[in-house]
């Protein structure tokens, strides 16, 4: 699930700035790679964190911050903790699941989120094509903090030595899962973490097939 960047440009067209929903999805991997660092996350919780985030990606997109700006993110913000502002989903989604389903595993959904996980992804159609939703907002606790992984572990019945996670944030997903001993596999769309020392997969149709391929 990604910001729907669509949203996004309109609200900043309406505060007088210009920036296609193009721009703004092309920026936000390298946004997202500048984030993922050991000292935005000691310095943030996953909340405060995400509002970082989209300063970032106005940046990378070639657009200063200013008042404009951060009036549109209040808006934002404020229609995020309503009904969440991640709503966009990749064509991919549906059948990379149901494929990854056909193969007999379990899918395990494991979010840093607001408390909004279950209605945002049962708005999009998602609920039925997973197995066990977590959200770090219920549980009081998020990402890296292996607490959160042994949670989802344990009451999906699931086996540290069978579960792989798949996570687009090396020093969260990563770090976390190892902390709790699973295996990780870093999400990386736009190929920025040639440096990695983990697997990884620009896609969930690749990580599928290589699930299936006994690659993983």
């Amino acid at each position: 699930m990604h910001p729907n960047w669509a949203r996004v440009s309109e609200g900043l067209a309406r505060h007088g700035v210009d920036a296609p929903a193009a721009l703004l999805a092309a920026a936000e991997p390298g946004a997202k790679h500048e984030l993922d660092g050991p000292a935005r996350h000691q310095a943030h919780d996953d909340d405060s964190r995400g509002w970082v985030y989209f300063n970032l990606v106005l940046a990378h997109a070639g657009i200063p911050r200013s008042a404009q700006t951060d009036a549109c993110l209040v808006e934002l913000r404020a229609y995020h903790m309503e009904q969440n502002l991640w709503e966009t989903v990749p064509a991919e989604v549906p059948p990379a699941l149901r494929a990854l389903r056909e193969q007999g595993l379990k899918l395990v959904v494991v979010s840093n989120s607001n408390g909004t996980l279950k209605m945002k992804m049962a708005r999009l159609g998602l609920v039925p094509l997973v197995d066990v939703l977590f959200d770090s907002f219920e549980e009081k606790v998020e990402k890296p903090d292996p607490r959160f992984f042994q949670i989802a572990l344990d009451r999906s019945g699931a086996d540290p030595a069978t579960t792989l996670h798949v996570g687009d944030l090396y020093s969260i997903d990563v770090v976390g899962a190892r902390a709790a001993g699973l295996r990780a596999v870093l999400f990386d769309t736009a190929g920025l973490y040639p440096e990695a020392d983990c697997p990884r997969v620009a896609s969930l149709t690749e990580l599928s097939e290589r699930v299936r391929s006994g690659d993983l």
